[in-house]
């Protein structure tokens, strides 16, 4: 029995072939430049009228390439727009550390007040007991809120106090999670701070999850990437958003990666480009700047 001929054209037949051929060959470099080594394919979208035509394959979603997993100790945090932001907690190392920047500050400041205070006899002493009280209690508590979350211990280690959430911290929990050290320090040296911090995924103490605030580090602005000086170039067909990104991300990623490697990359793109291997890497860089808008 014969079977039914496929209604395609064959020219139409000719164009999905070619641009199936492109993909195979761009899918590679694309794969080599995640740091997810899954070795997984992502599906490729082809038009609806062909699917009858074509034999009928099972292939992986592209979620397990598209979609990093996220590291154990970050903290993910959806915001009303759908906008996802990835915190990192500060563990109880650099949290001591600030703790005891902090209070050589507070010590210093209590010393000095002291010395001076000391010569005005019973008033002088009745003040210094006052500015203790404020200066123990309220020091954090002032920075956390005036400061963005940061005290100058916290400012030097790269860390800041937020909500849950994400926000800025408030007066009131900036106040609940500072008059809960007591607690943490119980009964001595805080011992029930540090064991909460150890077994709390977020690295919370008792005061952070009464009022719930996270100490996480502060993100730095990172450097825009560069793309190398040459003469942009425009694409011979046409790529899909993820094989253009792969093209950008080579160009970006070009100073971290060694000759051997870059020419490698390269290479696989020299004959649908129509290059010898070693002129490959420049076109690449060329179609890059192209994409990007660059002149």
């Amino acid at each position: 029995m014969r079977q039914p001929i496929c209604p395609l054209s064959i020219g139409y037949a000719n164009d999905i072939l070619q641009r199936s051929r492109h993909f195979a060959i761009i899918t590679p470099l694309r794969l080599a430049l995640r740091s997810d080594d899954s070795g997984a394919l992502p599906q490729r979208h082809l038009p609806h009228s062909i699917d009858l035509c074509l034999p009928q394959t099972t292939l992986p979603l592209p979620s397990a390439l598209d979609r990093p997993s996220l590291l154990d100790n970050s903290h993910r945090v959806e915001t009303p727009e759908g906008i996802d932001l990835l915190l990192r907690p500060a563990g109880l190392v650099p949290r001591a550390l600030a703790f005891a920047i902090d209070l050589a500050i507070r010590a210093a400041i209590l010393v000095a007040l002291f010395i001076i205070l000391g010569m005005l006899g019973n008033f002088g002493i009745g003040l210094g007991t006052l500015l203790l009280f404020l200066v123990q209690w309220w020091y954090m508590v002032l920075f956390e809120v005036l400061n963005q979350g940061r005290t100058p211990g916290k400012y030097w280690l790269g860390l800041r106090v937020v909500h849950d959430d994400g926000t800025p911290v408030g007066w009131t929990s900036s106040l609940t999670r500072n008059l809960l050290r007591f607690v943490d320090m119980l009964p001595f040296g805080y011992f029930l701070g540090a064991l909460s911090c150890l077994g709390h995924p977020a690295f919370k103490r008792l005061g952070d999850l009464a009022a719930g605030t996270l100490v996480v580090y502060r993100e730095r602005p990172q450097a825009r990437p560069t793309l190398p000086d040459v003469e942009a170039a425009k694409l011979p067909f046409a790529l899909s958003l993820d094989e253009q990104r792969a093209l950008i991300a080579f160009s970006e990623r070009h100073a971290s990666l060694s000759a051997e490697r870059r020419l490698e990359l390269a290479s696989i793109l020299a004959e649908p480009l129509a290059v010898t291997g070693e002129n490959a890497e420049a076109k690449i860089h060329g179609i890059a700047r192209s994409l990007v808008g660059a002149p």
